[in-house]
C-alpha cells in the first residue's frame, strides 16, 4: 500500500460521506472518450461544480488529461475528487469504437449516422474520429448500407497491473456481465498486485444488456461481492438501467430508478449507484426520500457543455481559459448536479 497524503485522506473522507448520506455523484467521462482537451475542461468544471469522484478510460494520455483538469480545481478552487480508472473484465459496449471505411460511402449518402452522433465524431468526408467516439452505437444501426462496424478497445488483465501502478487512481470500476465471474475474479487478482491504495471498487453490470432477471443479476454481484471481501476491497454497485442513453430525455432515466428498486433488496452488501440513462429527469421518479447513495452522469453530462467546449477549441483555449464560458459552463453543470447534493438518504 502507498502512503496516503492529507489531501487524499481528506478527499477519502469527503466521498465516504457523500455515500453515507446518499449524495454521491459521479461524472463518466467515457469509457472509450479520448477527447483530451474535453477530459480536463470537464473534470475541472464538474470537480468545482461538486462532483465526489471522475471516470476516465484507462488510458495514460486520458489520465493526464483529466489530473490536469483537477490539479487546476484543486489550485484554484481547493476540491479533489476521486480520480477513477474504468476496466473491463471481457467486452463491453462501453469499450468500443464505431467504424467504416469513407472511400466507400456513397457521395450521395444522407449521412444519418453524421446526424445521429451525439459526440460529433462522424466528419463528412473523413469517416469516425476516433478520439472523440465514445462508443454509443447509435450510428451502427441507422447507416442505411450497414456499413459502420464496432471495434473493441477493452484492454487485456495483463495491461492493468503497469496501467493502475502508473495511475494509482483512487477507485476503479470493472465492467462485467454475467457467467465472467472467474474473468472477474483475474482482474482483481492482477489490480491488488499493484502498489495502489484503492479506496472503493466500483461493479458495472445492469439487466438491460444482459436480459437478467434481477435476482439472476443479485447472484452475480454476490459472487462479485465475495471475490471483493476475499481482497479486502469496498464496493460501489453501479446499476446501468440504458447504457449511454441520459442525453435522450425522461424514458432512458425511468430505467435506472426501476433497476434500483427491483435489485435494492437482493443487493449485497455496498452502496448503489445508479448510471445508464441518467440525466436530469432521474431524481423525479424517486418517489421518496429512501434511495440510492449515489449517481453517475456521462451522456448528458458532456452533452450539456459540449458547444462550450466545442466554442473554447475554436478559440484555441481552455474552456478555464475562457471566463464567459467557464461561467457558463459551471452553472449548467450545478444546475444538473446540485439536487442530488443536497440529498440525504433516509435508511
Amino acid at each position: 500500500m502507498i502512503s496516503i497524503s492529507s489531501a487524499k485522506q481528506q478527499a477519502t473522507i469527503n466521498g465516504e460521506l457523500a455515500l453515507a448520506r446518499g449524495s454521491w455523484v459521479k461524472l463518466i467521462c467515457g469509457a472509450s472518450n479520448q477527447d483530451l482537451a474535453s477530459i480536463a475542461d470537464l473534470c475541472a468544471v464538474y470537480a468545482v461544480a461538486g462532483v465526489q469522484c471522475v471516470d476516465v478510460a484507462a488510458d495514460i494520455a486520458v489520465v493526464n488529461a483529466a489530473r490536469q483538469g483537477l490539479d487546476w480545481a484543486k489550485s484554484k478552487h481547493g476540491v479533489q475528487p476521486w480520480l477513477m480508472i474504468s476496466l473491463s473484465d471481457g467486452k463491453d459496449i462501453h469499450f468500443r469504437k464505431a467504424w467504416f471505411n469513407p472511400e466507400i460511402c456513397p457521395q450521395d449518402c444522407s449521412r444519418p449516422c453524421q446526424k445521429i452522433c451525439p459526440a460529433k465524431a462522424i466528419s463528412t468526408n473523413k469517416g469516425i474520429k476516433e478520439n472523440l467516439c465514445y462508443g454509443c452505437g447509435r450510428c451502427i444501426p441507422i447507416c442505411p448500407l450497414g456499413l459502420i462496424k464496432e471495434v473493441d478497445k477493452h484492454i487485456e488483465a495483463k495491461e492493468f497491473g503497469t496501467l493502475v501502478s502508473h495511475v494509482k487512481p483512487e477507485a476503479i470500476e470493472i465492467h462485467t456481465a454475467p457467467g465472467r465471474a472467474q474473468a472477474f475474479k483475474q482482474t482483481v487478482g492482477e489490480l491488488t498486485k499493484t502498489n495502489t491504495n484503492i479506496i472503493r471498487m466500483a461493479v458495472s453490470c445492469g439487466l438491460e444488456e444482459h436480459s437478467l432477471s434481477p435476482e439472476t443479476l443479485a447472484k452475480e454481484l454476490w459472487q462479485r461481492f465475495n471475490c471483493l471481501k476475499e481482497y479486502g476491497l469496498k464496493p460501489i454497485w453501479q446499476l446501468d438501467g440504458r447504457p449511454m442513453s441520459g442525453d435522450l430525455g425522461s424514458n432512458p432515466a425511468k430505467a435506472s430508478v426501476n433497476l434500483w428498486q427491483q435489485i435494492r433488496h437482493w443487493a449485497p452488501p455496498g452502496p448503489l449507484q445508479l448510471a445508464g440513462g441518467t440525466n436530469g429527469y432521474t431524481i423525479n421518479h424517486l418517489n421518496d426520500r429512501y434511495g440510492p447513495e449515489g449517481i453517475a452522469f456521462g451522456g448528458i453530462a458532456r452533452r450539456l457543455l459540449q458547444p462550450l467546449l466545442l466554442e473554447a477549441q475554436q478559440r484555441n483555449i481552455s474552456l478555464r481559459e475562457w471566463p464567459q464560458g467557464w461561467d457558463s459552463a459551471l452553472t449548467k453543470a450545478k444546475q444538473l448536479i446540485s439536487p442530488w447534493l443536497i440529498r440525504r438518504a433516509n435508511h
